[in-house]
């Protein structure tokens, strides 16, 4: 594994990769790697004949100062975790290597509705950020196929959305599973702040989720499952619920009926203490 914090070398690392017609495959973090992360790495290794993973706190997605300074950061356990998962390349960079001073930022892309909504609503500035990062990530890898877990589900969309207006670049994205704890709780490095009692709620998140499916499956409505699940997971200690959104799985947009959409999905946004923690379900039959 080459770990590497320089554009120009890593560019040119990967060019002689791409002389040989190797596939490359990339999967970006902000570091604090969990199962989640790994599970990214291994499709990757096993879809590509190159795998690349960046490791970098992006600075402009966050709208809250305080949840940048305690955002997990541990570089040497992340690079131990990568090389026993069989990574290529890592490319750490530093702020300044990849927004440097001398250079203007770039203009901010018209991400349209899927980055107003929900997590857009409630974290201003959060997707113009990462479209910023996985932008400039995108052109510095100039990978085949990149991978994001689904956890992330508005993400995913705003991303595509990105790519959409990058013509010259050509990139599958592959949205991978999301990855729990045997208590049912999605993987996240913010898990790591959890104290105790908090990382005993945490799991009835999902666990609230679920129950809003079996009242969907039983013939519940839109707005029965959306009380449902707010009333269950606030009255659960250490947690409380920012927003749930019961929406089309591919606008976006708030559903009032379930024929209106044909994937259904719930996503929610919950305060388990201090720590802000995100999960969604599908609604199926």
């Amino acid at each position: 594994m080459v770990t590497i914090d320089n554009i120009k070398l890593l560019k040119e690392k990967l060019s002689e990769e791409r002389k040989q017609t190797k596939k490359i495959g990339f999967v970006p973090t902000m570091g604090a790697l969990h199962d989640g992360h790994i599970s990214l790495v291994k499709r990757s290794i096993s879809e590509n004949d190159i795998t690349v993973v960046s490791v970098f706190l992006n600075p402009t997605q966050f709208n809250n100062a305080r949840d940048f300074e305690t955002y997990p950061r541990d570089l040497d356990r992340d690079l131990r975790l990568l090389f026993e998962a069989g990574a290529d390349y890592v490319f750490a960079p530093t702020v300044e290597e990849i927004y440097p001073k001398d250079e203007p930022r770039q203009s901010p892309f018209d991400l349209g509705r899927v980055a107003e909504v929900m997590e857009g609503k409630h974290r201003p500035g959060h997707f113009a950020g990462v479209a910023e990062v996985v932008s400039k990530l995108f052109r510095i890898v100039e990978p085949d196929k990149a991978y994001f877990g689904e956890k992330d589900f508005q993400q995913i969309a705003v991303i595509r959305r990105m790519l959409s207006l990058m013509p010259d670049v050509s990139i599958e994205i592959i949205p991978c599973e999301i990855v729990r704890e045997k208590d049912g709780l999605a993987m996240s490095s913010r898990n790591t702040r959890l104290n105790e009692d908090e990382r005993r709620s945490a799991p009835f998140i999902y666990k609230a989720l679920r129950h809003g499916v079996e009242l969907f499956r039983k013939g519940a409505s839109v707005e029965e499952v959306y009380k449902a699940v707010i009333e269950q997971i606030d009255q659960t200690p250490h947690l409380k619920v920012e927003y749930f959104s019961i929406v089309d799985g591919e606008s976006l947009e708030d559903i009032k009926c379930w024929e209106e959409s044909r994937v259904p999905v719930g996503c929610i946004t919950v305060y388990c203490g201090e720590v802000r923690l995100i999960d969604h379900i599908h609604f199926t039959s």
